[in-house]
């Protein structure tokens, strides 16, 4: 008995120690040296655009034996996980559970809409999740072109990004949602730059200076609602 306990506390050991190193480690983006935990958006031209950016990230996190954690839509599965194979990141991931690919379906449009509050809960799990299972690390790739699709709750796309900056900061998690800007209005596009800390833009990681606090830019969101109320 003595020696099982002792060989469980030894793992332990070992596993805080990996966690420890995890975060004292820093993470690679788009060529440039960041630190977890950070939420950002990236603006793509092209899917060769993001690829080019996002691919050694990802690499980069299985080799490492991060937590990978990706949102696409559905109907580009079977490209997008070609592309991953041709990047060296091996099915082998998704059989131990370290990568995770879903569509919107089983993510933001859940539901069958957009729930931000259902989103953000999943976003907890996830991570809690990762954080638990040993991952020091969680890297969360998602394709926000659902707010595109003719469904309830779409227009909430920013405030949840608003949101999502009180959740991740209590994870080690880099998170990253990626924009097409052929397919987002300019107006679409300021509102998800106010609501992110960094940014991918280019091609080049940079702290966002339109970022807004999210209790203002939340208390914003809000207002035209607060006063339909009063109406």
């Amino acid at each position: 008995m003595g020696v099982v306990r002792g060989e469980t506390l030894l793992e332990d050991l070992k596993k805080e120690n990996r966690m420890k190193q995890a975060i004292d480690r820093s993470i690679r983006l788009a060529g440039s040296t960041i630190q977890p935990p950070c939420h950002a958006c990236a603006f793509f031209h092209s899917d060769t655009e993001s690829y080019e950016v996002l691919l050694p990230f990802i690499r980069e996190g299985v080799d490492q034996g991060d937590k990978s954690f990706h949102i696409i839509d559905e109907r580009r599965r079977e490209e997008y996980m070609n592309r991953l194979r041709a990047s060296g990141i091996g099915s082998s991931a998704e059989v131990t559970g370290q990568l995770e690919v879903r569509g919107w379906e089983n993510a933001h449009l859940r539901p069958g809409w957009f729930d931000q509050h259902a989103m953000l809960a999943l976003v907890e799990e996830v991570l809690r999740d990762a954080k638990e299972k040993g991952y020091a690390h969680t890297r969360w790739i998602a394709d926000m072109a659902w707010a595109l699709e003719e469904k309830p709750g779409v227009e909430h796309l920013a405030e949840y990004c608003a949101r999502l900056n009180y959740v991740v900061p209590k994870y080690h998690a880099t998170v990253i949602c990626t924009y097409d800007l052929a397919r987002f209005t300019a107006a679409q596009v300021v509102d998800v730059l106010r609501s992110h800390p960094l940014a991918v833009i280019g091609g080049i990681v940079q702290q966002n200076p339109f970022f807004v606090s999210p209790d203002q830019l939340i208390l914003e969101f809000q207002e035209p609602r607060n006063h339909a109320a009063f109406a």
